[in-house]
């Protein structure tokens, strides 16, 4: 199965088209492309490099717990989120460090400027999880994911609960075809730190079987896709463990999929691994509700990838 991954990264590579983005870094692009992964089949994470498991379920974790902040994710020793809260921050009247105007894509090239960049950081990473206050207002990234899937905010002033909602009509109504949670709320999206990527995703009940499709409106490839394909099979598997199904299958569905121009080298050493077996998930089974789940109740076994293939993240 991860043979699909390999394949769009190929296709990117032979027939993408080169577009600007808002980074500055650059891509090459498709735009619409499907996915499919047998969820009975293996746990999908990537094998042809190691991906780090431990950050994709406390990420995930964090969106169940419709949680916005990233002080979580630090407490995780989990730093994925870090960049978009440390933009706000220098941006603010209250940062009095060195310069960081156009960090991300200056970090790339400035090993002077990298080391400065680290430095603030890691000061800020640290501030946030000693001052409360200081967490309260410069960890917050806006309504992201976890608002969205959990309190959505209504034109009256009330909140859905998207996430809980859906869990319950697969249990009551499953052949509904409107199991879904959206993330892309356009009235939201000014104030986020990052709009959506993975904007919408829908379930579908057959012969015993919980199936997920995702829509991502864009995609980076390298970095970002197989952290989105492992999550959303982690999500497939938590809501079926809930609600008495089996996994079926996910189907990941793109907009814009793209490989920013300084991962093109990583994706050709990825794609000349020889994939292996994927790995086996295993799940507390004495916790029965996807809103009990913590780390330690999530586990893979049997993952032998090929090492890790390193590149810089866009801002």
């Amino acid at each position: 199965m991860e043979e699909a991954y390999l394949a769009l990264g190929k296709t990117i590579l032979e027939e993408g088209v080169n577009k600007g983005d808002r980074t500055g870094t650059g891509t090459k692009s498709i735009f619409g492309h499907q996915m499919r992964f047998d969820l009975q089949k293996g746990f999908p994470l990537l094998t042809t490099k190691r991906i780090p498991f431990r950050l994709i379920k406390s990420e995930l974790l964090w969106f169940i717990k419709g949680d916005t902040n990233i002080r979580y994710l630090l407490e995780q020793n989990n730093h994925i989120w870090d960049e978009w809260a440390f933009e706000r921050y220098v941006k603010s009247a209250e940062y009095k460090g060195p310069d960081m105007t156009d960090f991300g894509r200056r970090a790339l090239v400035d090993e002077e400027f990298n080391e400065r960049y680290q430095v603030e950081m890691a000061k800020f990473t640290d501030q946030i999880l000693q001052d409360e206050a200081f967490a309260a207002q410069y960890g917050e990234l806006g309504n992201v994911y976890g608002s969205q899937w959990r309190n959505w905010k209504t034109s009256q002033g009330e909140t859905i609960d998207q996430l809980k909602d859906v869990i319950e009509m697969i249990q009551k109504t499953p052949d509904s075809r409107r199991l879904i949670v959206s993330a892309w709320n356009p009235e939201d999206v000014p104030n986020m730190a990052l709009p959506p990527c993975h904007t919408l995703f829908q379930f579908y009940v057959a012969e015993g079987k919980l199936n997920c499709q995702l829509y991502q409106r864009s995609a980076d490839v390298f970095l970002g896709v197989p952290f989105n394909i492992a999550s959303y099979a982690l999500l497939t598997h938590l809501i079926a463990h809930e609600t008495g199904l089996e996994v079926g299958e996910f189907v990941h569905t793109f907009g814009d999929a793209h490989l920013y121009v300084n991962h093109i080298e990583q994706m050709k050493e990825q794609l000349a691994r020889e994939p292996r077996a994927f790995p086996t998930l295993k799940l507390n089974t004495d916790k029965k509700s996807i809103f009990d789940f913590e780390m330690e109740d999530i586990e893979i076994s049997d993952y032998h990838p090929h090492p890790r293939i390193k590149a810089p993240i866009a801002v």
